[in-house]
């Protein structure tokens, strides 16, 4: 077969693509004579060699027979496909279970912000240490292996080993290496949660209101999500009172999403001796645990279990970048083995380089330094945008949760909750991006009549919080008065 050069390459592509559409809509049926080399070479203005390495090419895929000799055909049995339209009667693939409850749930907001943004989960790339990171990614290249392959999937050994360290200094966590499984963001973990340990139809208690992808998660495997209200200190364990059987229990207990509440030890206790008594695992989301505000991060559920019921789920999203896709879980010593054997499934192990980089991060201590570093710059923010609505707002807005997380909520005690959508629209169209809490309620009757704003501030400097929030309050008041930097 003549191979085509680099220079021929893209017009005998295009030349082989066209004649594939002109055989599966009949104009060459199977076995007809197509131009020859020559000719067609000729009729299109390019070289003989650019046409015939679209023919060999063809010939190759058995769209075309060649024969010394003869003239290039088309294969027989190739069927013509008649053009598409927009009113075929065709049916759709069939989708499995997950697949139709995967569509049932409402994906969330993709779209992209506006000038100034409140969403939660955005970092400011400013904060990112990119000095030491690419220190660090240096150090790891030059560490060249001598080969190239997959690695363990429970994640890197010398990652685990920063990570079960940094766990007992920071979270009070004591684990062992082997416990440690490395996933991609917070988010396939739970997502490893949801397929091992929930079965279609299994009761699952979730805070409410709470994280809406975590919830989601776990109803397209199929849970039966029930709902267990929430207070200023977490989920109200007195509610799983008589709630009967359940196969786990969803929670952040370091600081409730969206409230903010922080669980105390009376409560994290009733919680471990209900999933005991009815054989349930805890899902622990430690998604922000390092950021408080008015002292040290409170030591995580996991540090309490004493009888194998909690994975603890962490992750660098919040401390270093939701880009990363980095995060972890620490389970239970009996379930080490099938977590790990899901997660070669799922994708055979996280980013080899981010994981060894990381390592190096948190070995050589400039993890934690740089963690100082946010914890000071996001209590700067969070001060601006404390002071911001007390200025803007004043009695018209009570503010929930700001002791400890990147986010916190700003109820409008004044306004119903049925204004909450249209408080977010006259804010999009001043170019001010705030999420409502509402969506993030499961049961819709539980929440209160009052409109409420998620808001997070690790995105954005001072100066622009105190800014949108100027923008925000005139655009409620009626007076628009867009962002523009």
């Amino acid at each position: 077969m003549t191979d085509a050069s680099p220079r021929t390459a893209p017009g005998s592509r295009r030349i082989g693509a066209d004649l594939k559409a002109q055989i599966v809509r009949g104009v060459y049926p199977p076995g007809s004579a197509v131009p020859s080399s020559r000719a067609l070479a000729a009729e299109l203005g390019v070289s003989r060699t650019t046409v015939t390495a679209a023919y060999d090419q063809l010939a190759a895929e058995g769209w075309l027979e060649t024969r010394p000799g003869g003239r290039t055909r088309v294969a027989a049995g190739i069927l013509p496909v008649p053009a598409a339209t927009p009113d075929t009667s065709a049916a759709p693939p069939r989708l499995a279970a997950f697949g139709r409850r995967l569509l049932a749930e409402p994906p969330p907001d993709a779209r992209p912000g506006p000038a100034i943004d409140f969403r939660y989960g955005d970092l400011s790339g400013g904060d990112f240490p990119v000095l030491a990171w690419r220190r660090a990614l240096n150090a790891v290249l030059l560490r060249r292996p001598a080969r190239l392959g997959y690695g363990d999937p429970r994640g890197l050994p010398e990652l685990r080993a920063a990570l079960q360290g940094y766990l007992w200094r920071a979270r009070g966590l004591r684990c062992e290496r082997d416990q440690i499984v490395v996933v991609n963001g917070s988010q396939q973990g739970i997502d490893l949660c949801a397929r091992l340990f929930v079965d279609p139809g299994d009761r699952v208690a979730f805070e409410d209101p709470g994280y809406g992808t975590a919830r989601r998660a776990f109803a397209v495997a199929g849970a039966a999500i029930v709902p267990v209200p929430v207070d200023a200190e977490g989920m109200r364990t007195e509610c799983l009172v008589g709630f009967g059987p359940a196969r786990l229990a969803y929670v952040t207990p370091s600081h409730q999403f969206p409230l903010g509440g922080v669980m105390p030890v009376a409560r994290r206790q009733a919680l471990l001796a209900w999933a005991e008594a009815c054989g349930a695992i805890v899902v622990e989301d430690d998604y922000d645990g390092e950021y408080r505000f008015d002292g040290r991060p409170v030591e995580s559920l996991s540090s309490l279990d004493r009888t194998g019921r909690v994975v603890h789920v962490g992750t660098v999203s919040k401390t270093l970048s939701p880009q990363l896709r980095l995060g972890y879980l620490v389970v239970p010593p009996a379930l080490a083995a099938v977590v790990t054997e899901a997660k070669r499934l799922a994708d055979r192990q996280a980013p080899g380089l981010e994981q060894a980089a990381l390592a190096e991060l948190m070995a050589g201590g400039a993890y934690e330094r740089h963690l100082r570093q946010a914890r000071r710059r996001n209590a700067a923010r969070r001060a601006a945008l404390l002071a911001a609505l007390a200025e803007s707002f004043g009695a018209e807005v009570r503010v929930e949760g700001a002791a400890a997380g990147l986010h916190l909520v700003a109820w409008f005690p004044h306004e119903p909750a049925s204004r909450e959508a249209a408080i977010v629209a006259t804010a999009r169209a001043a170019g001010i991006g705030v999420y409502p809490v509402g969506p993030l309620y499961h049961d819709a009757a539980a929440r209160p009549d009052r409109a409420g704003l998620v808001l997070g501030f690790a995105g954005s400097e001072p100066n622009a919080i105190r800014a949108g929030i100027r923008s925000l309050a005139a655009a409620l008041a009626g007076r628009p008065k867009r962002f523009n930097g």
